[in-house]
Formats: structure tokens, C-alpha cells, sequence
């Protein structure tokens, strides 16, 4: 199943995607929220006729740094034995189409592409084989990161946390196995970053219990796993995309704040 939220005639609400884009799919909207089992409202749209907004709402979102080797390699740093965790406020996420907006107190944002999971339920000290019981789905994010603020203050919370610099979307993908998937990002059309999911050092099922171990995950909540070799500067009027195998495509143009 395909989760999102829209934005329609009628409001915002959580709608299940019935078919593929651009062959007459159509949207459910659905009541309340997507946990347990969704209800609907028994109406519907085209989903040309609706918008796409980020397709949760976190509590919190908590990231995987250095998951990839090769990104490891590439920033000047072994590959961590251990995940390691910073979280991005929940006011840095944004959903498809929106821009992200360069502050004018950095000289580089890069884009990082990587596969994320949505938690489905409150749970803590999740074992990694049980990991699948308590995650919603995937979605594709994007962690923006003002890579000269990270350097100069050597720990990650202003360089990665400004508002717009969490993309997700388009969708929630509820039945989608996580373990060898493509990761590709484009930067005005030319690929900057592919790789597959089978290269993360920490899959989702080790990263889900070390997360747990430290701190309750909720419904809604949204992990990071991690971005491959490849990352790099944006600019004003750029658009970057990063498709994740079985899931689709997130798409931000990119403009100075």
C-alpha cells in the first residue's frame, strides 16, 4: 500500500494511492491518521487533482551518520564500528516540490540522498529480527546539510537542522523489502549519487534496535539510514532528486532564503 498525505479542495488529510502515477491513479483519503488499520471516508480524487505534502509528520527524526563506507571515505573518516545517531527537528521537513531554502549564513548545502523508514507503532529496545513489526513503511528522504557549518562546529544539529532541510516523500511504501535497493540522486538531471541499500554498513534491523535502546520511537517517528558516496553542493535554481527503488522519486527545486 502507498500512503500520503494531500492537500485537496477539501484540506489535508492521510489518502491511500490506488494505481500508478501517470495512469489514472486515484487517491482514498482516509480518517484520522494511517496506523493499525486505515479507515476511509469513501471519497477519493485523481491523484493530478491533489498536492503532495510530506507524507508523515515526526515527532522527531533521527539519523544514521556514516552508514555508507565509501561516504565515510569521502568525508575524511573510518567507517564507525557502531551507528551513529543525530536527530533533525521535526520543522525541517518538507514534502515534494517544496524548496529547499539555502540560509544565507552558509556558503555550501549538499544534498544526501537516502532511504528512509517510518515507524508504525510506540516501541523501545526493539530486537533486530522484530524490527519489521513495528515500521509502517519506507519513504525516500533527502538530509540537507550545510556541510561548512557541520565542519566548523564539529557536531551536526545547526548544519542539519534548518527549516526545509528534511525532503520526504512521495509516499509511504507499507510492502517493500529494504535490504538491496538502487538509491540514485540527480542534480538537475545528472546522477550524483547511486548505490544500493545492501551496501549500508548497519541495515534497518540493527539500526531500529540501537535507536530503540536509546530512546522511544513513536508513531510517525522517521529514520534516516544513511546516504552512499557522492554528496555535493546546491544552488539557487537547481532541482534535485532521489529515487529509491520500489518506492519513487522526491523532487525539490532548490532557492536562496
Amino acid at each position: 500500500m502507498r500512503l500520503a498525505r494531500i492537500a485537496s479542495a477539501d484540506g489535508v488529510a492521510f489518502a491511500s494511492i490506488d494505481g500508478d502515477p501517470g495512469d489514472g491513479a486515484r487517491v482514498k483519503e482516509i480518517a484520522e491518521h494511517p496506523f493499525g488499520s486505515p479507515q476511509y471516508t469513501g471519497r477519493s480524487w485523481a491523484l493530478d487533482d491533489v498536492r503532495l505534502l510530506a507524507p508523515i509528520l515526526a515527532s522527531k527524526v533521527v539519523c544514521i551518520g556514516k552508514n555508507y563506507a565509501d561516504h565515510a571515505a569521502e568525508m575524511g573518516g573510518e567507517a564507525p564500528e557502531d551507528p551513529v545517531i543525530f536527530i533533525k527537528p521535526n520543522t525541517s521537513i518538507i514534502g515534494p516540490q517544496a524548496p529547499i531554502k539555502l540560509p544565507r549564513s552558509s556558503s555550501r548545502v549538499d544534498y544526501e540522498g537516502e532511504l528512509a523508514v517510518v515507524i508504525g507503532q510506540p516501541c523501545r529496545d526493539v530486537k533486530a529480527e522484530k524490527a519489521s513489526d513495528v515500521i509502517l513503511g519506507y519513504t525516500v528522504g533527502n538530509d540537507v546539510t550545510a556541510r561548512d557549518q557541520q565542519r566548523h562546529d564539529g557536531q551536526w544539529t545547526r548544519g542539519k537542522g534548518y527549516d526545509s532541510f528534511c525532503p520526504l516523500g512521495p509516499w509511504i511504501e507499507t510492502e517493500l523489502d529494504p535490504k538491496d535497493l538502487r538509491l540514485t540522486t540527480e542534480l538537475d538531471g545528472a546522477v550524483k549519487q547511486d548505490s544500493r541499500t545492501s551496501s549500508m554498513l548497519h541495515d534497518v534491523g540493527r539500526i531500529v534496535e540501537w535507536i530503540s535502546a536509546v530512546m522511544t520511537l513513536l508513531p510517525g517517528d522517521v529514520i534516516l539510514t544513511g546516504t552512499p558516496e557522492g554528496v555535493g553542493p546546491m544552488a539557487d535554481g537547481q532541482l534535485v532528486s532521489v529515487t529509491v527503488e520500489g518506492i519513487g522519486t522526491l523532487t525539490n527545486p532548490v532557492q536562496d532564503r
